[in-house]
């Protein structure tokens, strides 16, 4: 009995400075996190990351939010820094199953991340496409629709590298291709079989005869359209709140 005793005493011992420590590191640690994330929340706002972000397309998905895009990345950075700590803290208790799990979580983190940079680039990309479609073929019928489908795509090939990145588009991507492609297939032989050939051609022979009709159109339209550059500009001025400079009003004589 007294040896047992003794064995215990001697493991809470050996205990109570492990779990001291723990909560010494615990605490300290999420109040450093908690610094950084705000200290980098204000820097992404003093640098106009959200007013970037929408323009990139992510406003709409944020409207029903309380949290902008910097609320969002200072809110990630913030529970990646809490997985630090932790996996920290419970590494003082040496070898065990919860230091194992945060260590698989943090090696897993920077894929996260990527894949969240290449949905937002390809988000601002697809939105800076579909103004410069709708700025020079605008005027015509189908511009808006043309748009739309370059927007989406691009928007689509984005998020299957996301899904890539994060080793998931395998498994996600190859039965949606599956299903659509078979899908395609069963239209086009239902709709030969079913005899669409004539409806299809008639109908094909409508959308080149209109593509044909607006052909001048077409080119009157890209050629008053601005140039790429001076838009892509103006998005840029607008996005980053500079006055726009440059052209025959800025280069005005000071002797004058």
């Amino acid at each position: 009995m007294l040896e047992t005793l003794q064995a215990g005493l001697i493991q809470v011992v050996e205990f109570v400075p492990k779990l001291l420590l723990f909560l010494v590191i615990l605490i300290v640690g999420l109040l450093i996190a908690k610094a950084i994330s705000k200290a980098l929340n204000k820097l992404l706002e003093k640098v106009g990351f959200d007013r970037l972000v929408e323009r990139g397309g992510i406003k709409k998905a944020l409207a029903r939010s309380s949290m902008d895009a910097s609320d969002i990345i200072s809110k990630i950075v913030y529970y990646a820094l809490v997985l630090f700590v932790l996996q920290f803290a419970f590494g003082v208790f040496g070898p065990n199953p919860v230091s194992d799990l945060l260590s698989g979580i943090i090696a897993f983190l920077p894929k996260i991340v990527v894949a969240i940079i290449i949905v937002i680039i390809s988000a601002a990309i697809a939105a800076g496409v579909k103004t410069l479609i709708q700025g020079s073929l605008g005027g015509l019928s189908y511009g808006k629709a043309l748009a739309n489908i370059a927007s989406i795509f691009i928007l689509g090939i984005g998020i299957i590298a996301a899904l890539n990145q994060v080793d998931i588009a395998t498994t996600v991507t190859t039965p949606i291709l599956i299903a659509v492609l078979a899908a395609l297939v069963g239209v086009i032989v239902v709709g030969v079989g079913g005899g669409l050939i004539g409806p299809m051609s008639r109908r094909w022979e409508s959308y080149l005869s209109k593509a044909e009709a607006e052909a001048p159109r077409i080119k009157a339209e890209a050629a008053s359209a601005p140039p790429a550059t001076d838009q892509l500009k103006a998005k840029a001025q607008e996005a980053t709140g500079t006055p726009a400079t440059g052209g025959a009003h800025a280069t005005r004589n000071p002797m004058a």
